[in-house]
C-alpha cells in the first residue's frame, strides 16, 4: 500500500488519514497544513491513487491491513486516525477488529445503513456509467458535487479515469452494503463522528447509529454543508479536529447531535 508521511518524524502523536472513494491521499493536503508538529501518514486505499489493487476491494482486508500498518509505524505514539466516506467505513471496521488499536477516531460522513436490495444492480449500473468517467464535462460536474478545486481537478479526473470498472464495482458493493460491525460495541477508541448538515437522511441516520453503538462515541453536524466538509471548509474541518482532539471547546459552525 502506497502512503505519504509529513510533518514531525519525532513527534509523540500519529495521525493518519484516510480518503473517500474515487479520490486518494491528495484529498488531505489543506489538513496536514494545519498539523506540522505532528507525524501524518497518508495512505491510497487499495485501487485509489497509486495503490495498485489485484482483487477487488475489501472492507475488512483493507481495515486488518491498515491495522497492521499502524501497529508498524505507531513506536508508542497516541494515534489518531481521521477518515471519510469509504474511508470512514474502513475506520470504523478497523476499530472492531482491533478495539484498542486506535485512541482517537474522527469518523466523517460514513455510510452505515446497508442497502443490500441494491447490490444485483451495482454492477450494471457502473458498466453502463463507466464511460462518463472518461467525460471531461462529467467528471467537472462530478468534482463540483465533491468541493474538489480547480487545483485538485486534474487529479481527481486522471485518477478516476485509471481507475478499473471491476475495482469501482466492488468499491461501490461494499459501500452500499456496509453495516456496524459486532465489535464495535466493544470498542475503547475515543471517536467523533461527523456528518454535513445537507447531506441525505440516511446518511445522517448512520451518524446516529453509530453514537448509540458505542458510548464513547459523540456526533457533530457540519452546518450548511454537504458531503465532503473536509474540502469545502477545511479550516473549520481543522479547527474541530484540533478542538476535539485537545479537549477545548468546539468551534462555531458545528452542531452536537
Amino acid at each position: 500500500m502506497y502512503y505519504s508521511n509529513y510533518g514531525n518524524r519525532e513527534a509523540k502523536r500519529l495521525i493518519v488519514f484516510l480518503h473517500g472513494g474515487g479520490v486518494s491521499g491528495w484529498m488531505w493536503d489543506k489538513q496536514i497544513e494545519k498539523f506540522p508538529n505532528d507525524y501524518c501518514l497518508i495512505p491510497d486505499l487499495p485501487g485509489h491513487g497509486l495503490s495498485e489493487l489485484n482483487d477487488v476491494f475489501s472492507m475488512t482486508r483493507t481495515a486488518n491491513e491498515l491495522n497492521r500498518f499502524i501497529q508498524h509505524h505507531a513506536e508508542r505514539r497516541e494515534i489518531v486516525v481521521v477518515g471519510f466516506s469509504l474511508g470512514a467505513q474502513v475506520l470504523v471496521e478497523m476499530i472492531s477488529q482491533e478495539p484498542d488499536l486506535i485512541h482517537h477516531a474522527m469518523i466523517n460522513s460514513a455510510l452505515v445503513r446497508p442497502m443490500r436490495r441494491l447490490k444485483p444492480v451495482i454492477a450494471a449500473s457502473v458498466r453502463w456509467s463507466y464511460p462518463l468517467i472518461k467525460n471531461r464535462t462529467f467528471s467537472k460536474i462530478q468534482s463540483k458535487t465533491l468541493f474538489i478545486g480547480e487545483d485538485d481537478f486534474e487529479k481527481y479526473y486522471a485518477e478516476s479515469t485509471q481507475m478499473k470498472m471491476s475495482t469501482l464495482i466492488s468499491v461501490l458493493e461494499e459501500n452500499m452494503t456496509y453495516s456496524i460491525p459486532a465489535g464495535f460495541r466493544n470498542a475503547e477508541t475515543n471517536m467523533l463522528v461527523t456528518v454535513g448538515e445537507k447531506e441525505r437522511g440516511m446518511m445522517k441516520q448512520s451518524a446516529l447509529d453509530l453514537k448509540s453503538s458505542n458510548d464513547k462515541v459523540s456526533a457533530v453536524s457540519f452546518n450548511k454543508i454537504g458531503h465532503g466538509a473536509s474540502m469545502a471548509c477545511p479550516s473549520l474541518f481543522n479547527q474541530l479536529l484540533e478542538s476535539w482532539l485537545d479537549q477545548k471547546a468546539l468551534p462555531a459552525g458545528v452542531k452536537v447531535l
